[in-house]
């Protein structure tokens, strides 16, 4: 793990299948994008995918591996950021889609060995159709916690803000749906979505670490890089450790133009406030 901190940092990549690199992650291929982050001194990473499935996983690993650096996470963004498939959509077919996608990112998750994501994939509402469309989602995210507990894997819910979709936007939201669930999930907390719908940051993280996957970060008022001397790290580090939190950080922020600076500035302020740990 990163030097000073007791939990692996992982940084945002797109994986091979993207259309084009997402733009709260590294901009490089992911080739090319984990030997720079190896370089830095990540641990890790969090592959966002778009359509691959557990047939992918040795090539995507080889990938990561190759640069000393462990696959953290599989993330579920670009299905919708780039395809526009969500749980919700009024067509059938758009949903049967966007499930198959999950499912894929579920088993791909599995052969890895990591938890899986879900977050703006939920999708938004629709007046008129909000009872229905919240019943298929919650449909939907059953077969998928099932489907990555089979082969595995875990579901981490994401709680997003409303800018993002029209479900589960606060931690408390989120763990009531997971308690509805037949099969085990927990949560990823996003520093950004928290501030977004007026969330603690701090507080979310003591009272959720419990449940709580992986913590993501970026800084507070313009989600870009983090910066050295952020007040808030410490506190959330403090937090972390004393709730025997036992997931990984991601770095998942604007780019600000230059990828390897970026991640360069957040590993520094990071590993700047582990020192309070210590």
């Amino acid at each position: 793990m990163t030097a000073a901190l007791p939990w692996p940092l992982a940084y945002t990549v797109s994986g091979d299948d993207c259309v084009c690199p997402m733009p709260l992650g590294h901009s490089a291929p992911l080739a090319e994008a984990v030997r720079d982050l190896a370089e830095l001194g990540y641990d890790g990473v969090e592959v966002q995918v778009r359509e691959v499935g557990a047939q992918d996983a040795e090539a995507l690993r080889r990938t990561v591996e190759s640069a000393g650096l462990k696959v953290l996470g599989i993330g579920t963004g670009p299905a919708a950021a780039q395809d526009r498939l969500t749980l919700t959509d009024p067509s059938p077919d758009v949903r049967r889609h966007a499930l198959f996608r999950l499912l894929g990112a579920a088993r791909l998750a599995g052969e890895l060995g990591v938890p899986v994501t879900l977050g703006q994939t939920r999708g938004m509402f629709l007046p008129g159709l909000e009872d229905m469309q919240r019943l298929w989602a919650e449909r939907a995210v059953r077969q998928m916690a099932e489907e990555a507990a089979d082969r595995g894997s875990l579901l981490l819910l994401e709680p997003q803000s409303r800018a993002n979709t029209s479900l589960w936007h606060t931690p408390e939201e989120a763990v009531a749906v997971l308690s509805t669930l037949d099969a085990p999930a927990g949560l990823v907390l996003d520093t950004h979505h928290l501030d977004a719908e007026g969330v603690e940051v701090v507080g979310a993280v003591t009272e959720h670490a419990g449940v709580t996957g992986c913590l993501q970060l970026a800084a507070a008022s313009t989600r870009g890089p983090l910066t050295v001397g952020d007040p808030r790290l410490p506190a959330l580090f403090t937090a972390l450790r004393d709730a025997r939190f036992t997931g990984w950080l991601t770095l998942e922020h604007t780019q600000d133009g230059d990828s390897s600076k970026a991640a360069a500035r957040s590993w520094t302020a990071l590993t700047d406030a582990a020192t309070a740990l210590s």
